[in-house]
C-alpha cells in the first residue's frame, strides 16, 4: 500500500510540475490573464500607446487652444482632449521603466494633474487658465520625452 501511495504522490507531483512548466514557458492554449479587476495594458509598446492615445488628443488640444474657444463645440473639444490626456496620465502610471521609476511617476502625475486642471478650466470656459495649464502640461511631456526618449517627440503648445 505504501508503494502505491508513493507512486500516486509522484504522479501528482509530476502533473503539477508539468502544468506549472507549461504555464511558465507559454505552451498554454490561452495566455495567462490578469485577474478580473486588475489593470492590464492592452498595448505594451510605449511608442504605439502614445501615438494612438496621446497624439490625437494633443493635436485636438493644440488646435482647440490656439485661440479662445467661442462655441460650445470648441469648448467640448478642449474638455475631450484634456480629460483623455489627464486620464492617460493615470494609464502611464501603470507602465514605464523599472529604473528611473521615480521620475516616471513624477511626469505621469504631472500630466494627470495638469490635464485635469486644463479640463476644469475648460468646464469653467476660462481660456487663459486652460491655456496656461495646457502649456505647463506640454512642458512636462517634453521633459519626459527628453529623459526617456533621448529628446525625440518634442511637442509645441
Amino acid at each position: 500500500m505504501s508503494a502505491i501511495r508513493c507512486a500516486v504522490c509522484a504522479l501528482f507531483a509530476l502533473g503539477v510540475f508539468l502544468l506549472s512548466f507549461n504555464q511558465l514557458v507559454g505552451w498554454a492554449a490561452e495566455p495567462i490573464k490578469a485577474p478580473a479587476g486588475t489593470p492590464e495594458p492592452v498595448e505594451d509598446d510605449m511608442h504605439e500607446f502614445m501615438e494612438y492615445v496621446f497624439q490625437p488628443n494633443y493635436g485636438l488640444l493644440k488646435k482647440s487652444l490656439a485661440k479662445a474657444p467661442a462655441t460650445k463645440e470648441e469648448w467640448f473639444n478642449v474638455k475631450v482632449g484634456s480629460l483623455v490626456l489627464a486620464e492617460g496620465g493615470n494609464l502611464i502610471l501603470l507602465r514605464g521603466p523599472n529604473e528611473d521609476r521615480k521620475e516616471w511617476i513624477e511626469y505621469a502625475t504631472a500630466v494627470r494633474d495638469l490635464g485635469g486642471k486644463t479640463y476644469r478650466a475648460a468646464q469653467a470656459q476660462d481660456f487663459d487658465v486652460a491655456r496656461s495649464h495646457y502649456e505647463a502640461m506640454i512642458t512636462k511631456c517634453n521633459a519626459c520625452h527628453q529623459h526617456y526618449a533621448d529628446g525625440e517627440h518634442q511637442l509645441t503648445p
